[in-house]
C-alpha cells in the first residue's frame, strides 16, 4: 500500500507542542514526525475508543508477543517475555535504569554532542557526566568515537555506567558492529552496564539496518525501545525497557516501584501492537526513503550555497547535524536569527552540548523541507552579508 508523506504540518488547535506553542513559525526543531499517524494504527486506536473503556489497564499476552516477534523477525534479537519491562517513556526509563546502577557522586560516560535529556537523567538522580567528546571524521563525513578517551573515562573507578544512544541522537550515526564490540569490550573489561536508548532503532537510511546492543553483550546492558519515535505517537507513551540481567531487572523493579511507574497508556499499548506489524515494515520502508531524500536535498542544498558547512551523513534518525563552525557563524546565532526574521525554528546545538552545531528534523514532506531550506539559506546570508 502507498502512503501519505505529502501532508503539512499537524492541524493547528491540537495542543500540539511542535505546532501551537508558537502557531506563527515553521517547526522543525523537536523530534516528532510531520507526517500523519499511519492509518492502521489511527484504526487501532478508533476501534478501542469506541468500546468506551477506560479504566486501569493490563498489559496482555499479545503485547509481549507483539514486541518479541517484531524484534526477532526484523533485528534476530530473541527477547525472553520476562525479559521485557513495559514503561510509559524512553526518558524516565533512563532515569531508572541510571538511578537503578548508580549512586549519588558516581560517573556516568556518554558520547557529545548528546541527546538532550541525557544530561539531566545522568545528574537528577545525583550522578557525574563524563562526557567523552566525539570526534569529526572529514574523509566519511560522520563522527566516530574517539577511542582512547573513551576507554580511559570507563576505566575511571568512579564510572558505573556508560549511557549509549544506538543509533545516536544528535549525530546521526547508525553504529556498526564493530564499534558496538568494541565498546562492549572496553565496557564488560572495566565491569561497567551499558544503557542504550535505541528509539530511533527502526529509523536507518535505506540499505542499512541497525544492531541491537543487546545481541552483542545481552548480561552486560539495558536497552530501551519504542514505537513513539518511528511511528510519530509520542502523546501516547508507550515504550519498553529490555533486560536480561536477573539482577539489573530487580534493581530496575525497585526503583519502577519506588517512583511509581508502573502503569502504561491503554491506547499506547493497541498502537504499539498495530504498529508492529506486516502493515508497519511497509510504512517504515517509504517513511525512511521520504526522510532519505529530504537528507540528500539538504545536504546538496548546503554544499552548493555554504560548503564551508560540515554536513554530518544521515545514516539514522531524521535529524540531521550541522557545524557552521567554519561560517565563523554559532548554532544560537543562526536559531534567533532565523526565528526573528524568517519564522523557522531549528534548534542550535548548545543543549546537545555543541554550540557550533545545529540540529534540524527532516521528518516532513518535501514541500516543508522545500520551503525550510530557503528559509534557512536566506537567514544565514543576512547573517554572513551582516558580519561584513
Amino acid at each position: 500500500m502507498k502512503y501519505d508523506f505529502s501532508t503539512e504540518g499537524a492541524p493547528k488547535g491540537s495542543n500540539s507542542v511542535k505546532w501551537d506553542m508558537n502557531p506563527d513559525v515553521l517547526p522543525l526543531w523537536v523530534a516528532e514526525m510531520d507526517f500523519p499517524v499511519a492509518p492502521f494504527i489511527v484504526d487501532a486506536v478508533r476501534r478501542r475508543v469506541e468500546k468506551a473503556v477506560f479504566g486501569y489497564t493490563l498489559v496482555p499476552d499479545s503485547y509481549y508477543d507483539c514486541v518479541r516477534n517484531w524484534f526477532s523477525r526484523r533485528y534476530s534479537w530473541n527477547i525472553a517475555r520476562e525479559e521485557i519491562i513495559p514503561i510509559e517513556g524512553i526518558v524516565p526509563a533512563v532515569s531508572i535504569a541510571v538511578k537503578a546502577l548508580t549512586e549519588p557522586g558516581d560517573k556516568v560516560v556518554f558520547f557529545t554532542p548528546a541527546y538532550n535529556c541525557f544530561f539531566h537523567n545522568i545528574t537528577n538522580p545525583g550522578a557525574e557526566e563524563n562526557r567523552s567528546v566525539l570526534l569529526w571524521n572529514e574523509e566519511r563525513r560522520r563522527y566516530e568515537v574517539d577511542w582512547e578517551d573513551f576507554e580511559r573515562r570507563i576505566a575511571d573507578p568512579a564510572t558505573k555506567a556508560f549511557l549509549l544512544c544506538n543509533p545516536h541522537n544528535p549525530c546521526g550515526r547508525l553504529w556498526n558492529r564493530d564499534e558496538l564490540e568494541r565498546m562492549g569490550r572496553i565496557c564488560q573489561e572495566h565491569g561497567v552496564p551499558v544503557i542504550s536508548d535505541e528509539i530511533h532503532c527502526e529509523i536507518a537510511a535505506p540499505g542499512t539496518s541497525y544492531i541491537p546492543f543487546a545481541t552483542l553483550f545481552p548480561q552486560n546492558c539495558i536497552s530501551m525501545v519504542s514505537p513513539t519515535k518511528p511511528f510519530s505517537i509520542p502523546g501516547l507513551q508507550i515504550a519498553n525497557i529490555i533486560c536480561a540481567n536477573e539482577d539489573f531487572r530487580r534493581r530496575l523493579d525497585r526503583i519502577i516501584n519506588i517512583w511509581e511507574h508502573c502503569d502504561v497508556n491503554q491506547l499506547g499499548i493497541v498502537a504499539l501492537e498495530a504498529a508492529y506489524s506486516r502493515e508497519g515494515e511497509e510504512w517504515l520502508e517509504q517513511m525512511n526513503a521520504v526522510v532519505h531524500d529530504n537528507f540528500l536535498e539538504l545536504r546538496e542544498r548546503f554544499e552548493r550555497e555554504f560548503p564551508e558547512v560540515r554536513v554530518a551523513t544521515l545514516e539514522a534518525t531524521y535529524l540531521a547535524w550541522l557545524d557552521f563552525s567554519g561560517l565563523a557563524l554559532s548554532g544560537k546565532q543562526i536559531q534567533d536569527h532565523l526565528l526573528k526574521e524568517e519564522k523557522l525554528w531549528i534548534n542550535a546545538g548548545d543543549m546537545y552540548g555543541d554550540p557550533r552545531c545545529m540540529r534540524i528534523n527532516l521528518a516532513c514532506p518535501r514541500s516543508t523541507i522545500k520551503k525550510a531550506l530557503d528559509l534557512y539559506v536566506r537567514g544565514i546570508r543576512e547573517l554572513k552579508a551582516g558580519l561584513l
